[in-house]
């Protein structure tokens, strides 16, 4: 279905009072698409899909999934019928399978890229969008999955061992903003202040419109860090260059949409180094983007 015409039949239903208040079944969602999720702010449906099988390593750090592999989907509702949006983590060999499933299957890719420089193996990242019954929506995002490596299974316990800790307090008052440990990894999820929408949908920020910025630790009192950020054109070169003053690379400018309104743009990034240097530098880059 065209999504100027799904967004619009389905914000006319729901003025019109015409579809049910239920959200969609999300445990079928999950089934379908064989790993469970959990719902966002917003309503949004949104299952992660860590690579933990991939060994990836850049400048000498090892990656953990959580940090810069995490595949995940998100589903919105607008009635009984959703979009569903992704960003896919894929070895090389993997992107074309995928991406040939996918078609025929209906979805979009709306974006495929880097997100890292210099790491090994290299990895590729597959934006994807479908809109219809989620579903139906869910099983083709496992079939065309299935055609990688990518785990559906809980990842096993890893044993027990002493990690170098973040300091998370401090990171947190450089950035001014509260971050979630999850599995070894720092991590913020910063709104912008403006709507950002699709197709004429407005975008909750679970759907990947929020500027992400993720931490693991990197040696004693060190971290690397990477994400990115949301940006609208004007917020561009003055990111770039509050990021390279503070020695923090620029790793990628690109879409992750096709069809957003006002035009965004995701600028993905590398720190490594000293905990509050790094946090520092991102905290001045924030400081030229409208979030919250």
């Amino acid at each position: 279905m065209n999504r100027f015409l799904f967004a619009w039949i389905a914000a006319a239903a729901l003025l019109a009072g015409s579809v049910e208040a239920a959200e969609p079944d999300w445990d079928a969602v999950g089934k379908a698409l064989g790993k469970t999720g959990a719902v966002q702010p917003g309503g949004i449906y949104k299952v992660p899909l860590p690579r933990t099988d991939l060994k990836v390593t850049l400048d000498g750090v090892p990656l953990k999934a959580g940090f810069a592999l995490g595949s995940w989907v998100a589903f919105e509702p607008m009635g009984d019928q959703a979009m569903a949006m992704g960003d896919l983590v894929l070895t090389h060999d993997e992107v074309n399978p995928v991406m040939s499933k996918l078609e025929a299957e209906g979805f979009e890719v709306t974006a495929l890229h880097n997100h890292l420089l210099r790491s090994t193996p290299a990895t590729m990242y597959m934006h994807v969008e479908g809109h219809g019954d989620p579903v139906k929506l869910a099983a083709s995002l496992h079939e065309a999955l299935s055609l990688s490596q990518t785990p559906f299974a809980p990842p096993s316990a890893p044993a027990a061992q002493a990690a170098p800790e973040i300091d998370a307090a401090a990171i947190d008052q450089a950035l001014g903003a509260k971050g979630k440990l999850n599995g070894g990894v720092l991590q913020y999820s910063v709104a912008r202040k403006d709507e950002v929408r699709d197709g004429g949908m407005a975008l909750a920020p679970a759907m990947g419109t929020a500027t992400a910025i993720n931490f693991q630790p990197a040696g004693p009192g060190k971290v690397a860090a990477t994400g990115d950020f949301v940006l609208i054109a004007s917020e561009v070169n003055p990111v770039i260059k509050a990021l390279r003053g503070h020695g923090i690379e620029v790793t990628a400018v690109h879409n992750h949409m096709l069809n957003d309104q006002p035009r965004i743009f995701f600028l993905h990034f590398w720190g490594h180094g000293e905990a509050k240097a790094v946090a520092e530098g991102l905290a001045a880059a924030l400081k030229q983007t409208n979030v919250q």
